[in-house]
């Protein structure tokens, strides 16, 4: 199976509600008809969720995409526009497959082995992260880039392309500084791979590996617990039906650096890195697999697990461009929640567009994490003050004059902590 589309193609994800009937009776019935209303729409709109205007009831929200990661509303040329369907439904938080697969096995006794809980594992696509990959915001290029290098790892697969010919590890390094939403991007990246990849895996699972708890207070026995979790995420690859992402946070952690450790670093740790390396290549051997690793001190990772990575994607912080669409995103969500009064973002009105400008500039170098924190500090800035009337949506002008004034207390407050850890390093 082809996992890949051209240019002229646009991705149609359609979120089903939950349903008795197979999701093949409901695509049959509902194709059709969404084939046709959205070949009479005048325009189209890309990557942006919404509810089609028609007597559609299955239909929960239907998301628009092009490969090139092209944004905006256009005009569409319907006779080279080619629509690939992807009809899905989403599992609920509190469903996890496999009966607790990652579980402790013990007895609840901390001094156990059997009771360490080594993964988190989440059926998709999963209700929590609907919504993530469109909002997560980068510089242009960058999330289709990464999808496509995905589709092509496991379209390689589905071929039985020989590795020992081609290299393929289908390893993705993702590596920056903290609160730039590498995790974030894994978890949505999993996300759309179990909506496109449907028609080949009835299954998609997502295994997030809790680093710290792979490691044993029992001398010699990390290494026995991270072979334990490779063979139970095994028993989940085994089935070809299943398409399993595995997530390996803070991947240091595991692969620290062989090279950089000194004669009173525990062996512990070197067998740890041995033994991650050694179940590394034995899963690449399966074709429905796809490593998914973060950090944020890639060059503290073990030069072996930097080479088996086929990707090493650095994310940065976020350019000014990026900020300010973060800015217009978050604004947004106020105003369609109610919170601040609903008013045009893109432009026409310069005194908003002036602070939203100012406010972008003096953001530059904060991470997104940090960014999406000032809308709440700016909401509890500006209802303390004494012009703030309860019930009423706060203007937009106020509302940006507010987060400016959040972002300068925020920035004040990392020039405190700053000077404190020089002081403390001095000392």
């Amino acid at each position: 199976m082809n996992f890949l589309s051209n240019n002229n193609t646009v991705h149609v994800e359609v979120r089903v509600l939950r349903s008795e009937q197979r999701m093949q009776t409901l695509r049959a019935a509902i194709e059709p008809q969404l084939d046709a209303y959205l070949k009479s729409l005048k325009t189209l709109r890309w990557n942006v969720a919404f509810a089609p205007d028609t007597k559609l009831q299955s239909v929960e929200s239907i998301l628009l995409e092009k490969d090139n990661g092209e944004n905006g509303t256009v005009k569409p040329d319907h006779n080279r526009l080619k629509f690939c369907y992807h009809f899905y439904t989403t599992h609920r938080p509190e469903v996890r497959s496999a009966g607790g697969l990652f579980d402790g096995e013990g007895d609840g006794n901390s001094d156990s082995l059997d009771s360490v809980i080594a993964a988190n594992h989440v059926l998709l696509p999963a209700t929590e992260f609907v919504g993530l990959w469109d909002n997560l915001i980068y510089e242009e290029g960058l999330k289709e880039k990464l999808l496509k290098f995905a589709l092509s790892a496991l379209s390689f697969s589905q071929h039985s392309v020989d590795t020992n010919v081609i290299a393929c590890n289908r390893l993705l390094l993702l590596h920056g500084p903290p609160g730039t939403g590498k995790t974030s991007l894994c978890k949505a990246l999993a996300q759309k791979l179990a909506i496109r990849t449907q028609s080949s895996f009835a299954y998609t699972h997502l295994v997030e590996i809790n680093s710290h708890s792979l490691f044993s207070k029992w001398f010699s026995e990390s290494g026995k617990l991270v072979a334990r979790l490779f063979g139970k995420i095994g028993e989940l690859v085994a089935d070809k039906n299943n398409l399993v992402c595995v997530l390996i946070d803070e991947v240091e952690s595991l692969a620290y650096q062989r090279s950089a450790m000194s004669s009173n670093e525990p062996r512990d740790a070197m067998r740890v890195v041995n033994a991650v390396l050694t179940q590394l290549d034995d899963i690449k051997a399966c074709p429905n697999v796809l490593i998914l690793a973060t950090s944020n001190l890639a060059q503290c990772i073990d030069l072996a697990f930097l080479d088996r990575a086929d990707i090493r994607q650095f994310i940065g912080l976020p350019a000014i461009a990026a900020i300010g669409s973060i800015y217009k995103s978050m604004l947004a969500e106020l105003m369609a929640r109610g919170i601040v009064r609903t008013e045009d973002l893109e432009g026409n009105q310069e005194d908003s567009e002036d602070l939203l400008t100012n406010l972008a500039e003096r953001s530059v170098g904060l991470s997104g994490r940090t960014l999406r924190k000032l809308p709440l500090l700016a909401h509890a800035h500006h209802t303390s003050r004494d012009l703030f009337e309860l019930n009423q949506k706060i203007t937009l002008s106020d509302f940006l004059d507010a987060m400016l004034l959040a972002l300068e207390q925020l920035l004040a407050e990392q020039r405190h902590l700053k000077i404190d850890t020089n002081v403390n390093e001095m000392a």
